[in-house]
């Protein structure tokens, strides 16, 4: 039986907030909804997160023009607060957040399977996108 090898992509910034104020904004929907997009022209209208091992998230994102969207959604595996999260998305792919804290900086990394649509290159440039949008936002409301 061959076994199928996933792809493994990985994205991370350095924002220059505390890893405590940096785990909120990650983690609670009214901030979620504010940074959840990778261009101009797509939004997070709605978010929902249980941070918990066996709790559920959702976050759905749509086009502006409301020609688009799909629900971003799956279940947490693990969760060390300030430190880690792993969750799998309903699709089955396993993703793991690490927060690293230095002083009054943070460096958030996610480690994501790729899914088989589109290019690696292109989910890579998507999710360092929403991880950029994340640094602008946090280190906007942390000053």
């Amino acid at each position: 039986m061959a076994t199928i090898s996933k792809t493994k992509i990985r994205v991370s910034a350095t924002i220059h907030v505390p890893v405590e104020k940096v785990w909120v904004l990650w983690t609670t929907p009214k901030h979620i909804i504010r940074w959840n997009y990778a261009s101009d022209d797509w939004h997070t209208p709605k978010a929902e997160n249980d941070l918990r091992v066996g709790g559920r998230f959702l976050s759905r994102m749509e086009s502006k023009d409301g020609s688009q969207g799909f629900d971003f959604s799956g279940e947490y595996s693990r969760v060390a607060l300030n430190k880690q999260i792993f969750y799998t998305l309903d699709d089955g792919r396993e993703v793991k957040v690490s927060f690293d804290s230095t002083d009054n900086e943070t460096t958030v990394t996610e480690a994501f399977e790729a899914e088989q649509m589109n290019t690696p290159e292109l989910q890579r440039e998507g999710w360092q996108a929403i991880l950029n949008n994340f640094k602008k936002y946090a280190e906007s409301v942390c000053v």
